[in-house]
C-alpha cells in the first residue's frame, strides 16, 4: 500500500473522530505485514485520562483481529501536524521495530516522515 493511499483513507476517516473537547480530529490508518490497513481516530473522554488517541485505536483494532506485525502508519489530522504522543510511540514499540515508519499528515504542510526509533530512542521494553 502506497502512503498517498493510506493518506486518503485516513481523510476519509477523521470525520469519525470524537473530540468534542480539544477540538483536535485525528485519524490513523496501520498497515499490517500482509498490506490490510485497519485504522482508528481519537475518542476523547471528558475525564482526559480517558482518552485514546487515534494511533492506539488503530493497533488495538488490528491487534483484535489477530494482527500483530506492521509496516507502516499514516496520521493525519486536518486541525495540525499530529507527531505521535508518548504513549501512542510506546504502543507502537509493542508491536514495531526501531525502522517502523510514522507518516504525519496536516492540511497545509508537507507529510514528514519519521523512524520509530527516532520518536522513542530510549524505549521501555522487557
Amino acid at each position: 500500500m502506497t502512503s498517498d493511499e493510506m493518506i486518503r483513507e485516513a481523510k476519509s476517516l477523521v470525520t469519525r473522530s470524537y473530540s468534542p473537547y480539544s477540538h483536535f480530529r485525528v485519524a490513523a490508518v496501520i498497515e499490517d505485514i500482509d498490506g490490510h490497513l485497519h485504522a482508528g481516530v481519537n475518542v476523547e473522554n471528558s475525564s482526559y485520562g480517558m482518552t485514546m488517541c487515534a494511533e492506539r485505536s488503530a493497533v488495538f483494532a488490528a491487534v483484535a483481529t489477530g494482527v500483530k506485525e506492521f509496516k507502516q502508519i499514516v496520521i493525519y489530522s486536518p486541525d495540525g501536524p499530529p507527531v505521535p504522543c508518548g504513549a501512542c510511540r510506546q504502543v507502537l514499540w509493542e508491536f514495531c521495530d526501531k525502522d517502523f515508519k510514522i507518516t504525519v499528515v496536516s492540511d497545509g504542510v508537507p507529510p514528514r516522515d519519521f523512524q520509530l526509533g527516532n520518536l522513542l530512542p530510549e524505549a521501555f521494553q522487557l
